[in-house]
């Protein structure tokens, strides 16, 4: 590709089964944090009715899955969405979506990194040493550095490593949930299935937060170069994250208002929902094994999210849209070392500066940006994969469907997402994100008059 130096290193390929596909995808979603802490966000907005809400959410990103599916299927290349766009709007839209997923998975990285810094508490707290817990700042430091070694280290390692972890985290959640049911005596519970009755005001509202709970299902895309057969893997790795998660947010919601005897309200102002659930039935003492997954499943989302975030750099860098050194790759460890590097100090340098707002507060807000930057991309890519299919003459009407569905569901959770305004500072998050890609178009037009024959070279190859 004229683009792409000739005789560098070059990232490992096909090293990464099914499996460990499918592991980056579920560590990226982190699934453990949604019952653990995300979810009192949804809660306060939908009640006894956020199991349905993260119903429609699954239903909405399984149309978003099988458009992206089927663009990795024909481009299962590094860089993913860079790609997926760019060879479709050309250059300025696939940077433009690859600038925005830099910021959405850096930005969850982020929030990952101070839910990490809660759950170290909690788990301290529950075993009556919260005295002792160290400063946030030093916890901070350690997580990014241990998160900075697995990236730069081995793609492999650190995938089958996230898979383990979120496994494990999930299941400890998963058999006190049934321990707590057990107890409760029945799976019933009348309020939450009278679907006339549910808020459904405060369910449409919390969409955009229960959308949050996904983002990064996607992540396997951007591995794909190091993928075995990943016109195979990484499509399927996409749909079964998307699905399965779905459904664990959905039962697990359920089962957590039914555990609290439909007390939504006690849950939705807890910074330690899962604790007060398990305080509930009598099990308090299990509280800190939850938060001890969370930790497990925090840190299994911020490596994912440093392995995905680097790839795209890493792709960009080669494209010489960053630096060339950002598409660098270590000649033992074949992993783009410069741009983990990069990630895990942006990553660290972020928590640390806004953690004097209150490590929740950061968590929300940084958690929220994120979104924004996953949902663009959503909504490029349903638009994109009809147009993708159509030019190679495959496209089927039942995929066309799919795509303008896709669309639509993510346009309303955009929209939700900024009106009705949300409250300070949320209200400015869509301002500072708007500033963010802005600064992302600049770069573009001053690459366009200084180096208008990178940019050429670029397009060229995007039509390729």
């Amino acid at each position: 590709m004229t683009a792409i130096a000739e005789g560098r290193p070059r990232l490992r390929h096909a090293t990464l089964s099914q499996l460990e596909s499918l592991g980056q995808s579920i560590a990226n979603i982190a699934p453990t944090l949604t019952p653990a802490l995300n979810v009192t966000v949804v809660l306060k907005l939908a009640g006894v009715g956020s199991w349905f809400a993260y119903l429609i959410a699954t239903v909405g990103m399984m149309f978003v899955a099988a458009n992206i599916g089927a663009l990795a299927r024909r481009h299962p290349q590094s860089g993913s969405y860079f790609i997926y766009v760019g060879r479709t709007f050309g250059p300025f839209a696939g940077a433009m979506s690859g600038w925005s997923m830099i910021a959405a998975y850096l930005f969850t990285a982020v929030a990952a990194t101070l839910a990490f810094t809660i759950f170290f508490g909690n788990v301290l707290q529950s075993i009556g040493l919260g005295a002792l817990t160290p400063p946030a700042w030093l916890l901070m430091v350690v997580y990014v550095g241990i998160v900075w070694l697995a990236g730069y280290r081995d793609i492999q390692l650190s995938s089958r490593l996230a898979l383990v972890l979120e496994a494990i985290s999930i299941g400890v959640i998963v058999l006190i949930t049934a321990v707590v049911v057990t107890r409760h005596g029945s799976v019933v519970d009348d309020r939450q299935l009278d679907i006339a009755r549910l808020p459904m005001g405060g369910v449409m509202s919390s969409l955009a937060f229960a959308v949050f709970g996904f983002v990064g299902f996607e992540s396997a895309a951007t591995l794909a170069k190091e993928t075995r057969d990943p016109a195979v893997a990484v499509p399927r790795a996409i749909m079964i994250s998307a699905a399965g998660v779905g459904v664990f947010f959905t039962v697990m919601t359920y089962l957590m208002v039914l555990g609290m005897g439909g007390e939504t309200a006690a849950l939705a102002a807890s910074g330690a929902p899962f604790a007060d659930l398990t305080a509930k039935v009598g099990l308090r003492w299990v509280a800190g094994i939850v938060y001890a997954s969370a930790l497990i499943s925090s840190f299994a989302c911020a490596l994912a999210c440093v392995n995905s975030a680097s790839r795209l750099l890493f792709s960009m860098g080669r494209y010489q849209f960053f630096h060339g050194a950002l598409g660098a790759v270590h000649a033992r460890h074949s992993t783009p070392h410069i741009a983990v590097t990069l990630c895990c100090a942006f990553t660290l340098a972020a928590a640390l500066a806004v953690l004097p707002i209150g490590v929740l507060d950061a968590f929300g807000l940084t958690g929220t940006f994120a979104t924004l930057g996953f949902l663009v991309v959503y909504l490029l890519v349903c638009l994109v994969a009809p147009i993708d299919l159509k030019r190679a003459g495959v496209l089927l009407p039942r995929q066309a469907v799919v795509a303008i569905i896709g669309a639509l569901l993510v346009g309303f959770v955009i929209f939700g997402a900024v009106y009705p305004v949300p409250p300070y500072p949320y209200n400015l998050l869509i301002y500072l994100f708007a500033l963010y890609m802005a600064g992302g178009a600049a770069w573009f037009g001053f690459l366009k008059l200084r180096r208008p024959d990178a940019l050429a070279a670029i397009e060229h190859d995007l039509e390729m």
